[in-house]
């Protein structure tokens, strides 16, 4: 299959898809029945903002390949548990050759779920990501016209830090923002364009 247009790529499937999911399974079933769907749970949410923070760097693909891993040794993802992670647990990570084993990246793990759980008296992670939706969604024919930040997630990303949050700059929240479908990146002609339910 030629990967290298820039418009949606049909499938063996037939189907038209956004490059990067079009060639690679792995890749083409997270994008067919996870990307860019609705997330509102705290857990959920606070799992997607770690694991976008370890792909800074590295490939989605890696970081996906990985995820049971890392719900594995990040206690499920539960903000109260890693919350309550040490300087032992710091220690585990940093030798768990199933993960990421970067210690800025774990320390941010721990850093976000305390964040997570103090901004419970703020209405809540959901209450505050999903607040930077915006008025208006891209609508990309080729993959150049996909923004990789905007003002809105350079907003939450200040927001976020603002509240002791690790790991968030604009490009991070840019790139949760797509998988939560709070915007919808999917190519103009992709099967999955408009699978959010939020935009037309």
């Amino acid at each position: 299959m030629d990967t290298t247009g820039t418009g949606p790529l049909t499938g063996p499937d037939g189907l038209a898809r956004t490059p990067w999911a079009a060639a690679d399974e792995f890749l083409r079933d997270y994008y067919d029945t996870e990307w860019g769907l609705p997330v509102y749970s705290e857990a959920e949410l606070y799992e997607r903002l770690v694991l976008e923070g370890f792909q800074a760097g590295l490939s989605w693909r890696l970081i996906l390949s990985r995820r049971p891993a890392f719900r594995a040794a990040f206690a499920g993802f539960d903000p109260d548990a890693v919350a309550a992670f040490g300087t032992d647990d710091v220690e585990r990570l940093a030798n768990d050759a199933t993960i990421i084993r970067n210690r800025r990246k774990i320390q941010a793990a721990i850093d976000n779920a305390r964040a997570t759980v103090a901004l419970r008296a703020e209405g809540g992670l959901s209450g505050l990501i999903w607040s930077f939706r915006p008025a208006d969604t891209p609508r990309p024919e080729v993959v150049e016209e996909i923004p990789t930040t905007s003002e809105e997630s350079t907003q939450m990303s200040k927001a976020l830090k603002k509240r002791g949050f690790k790991f968030v700059g604009p490009t991070t929240c840019f790139a949760l923002m797509e998988a939560i479908g709070m915007v919808d990146t999917h190519l103009m002609g992709s099967h999955r364009r408009g699978c959010s339910g939020l935009w037309d």
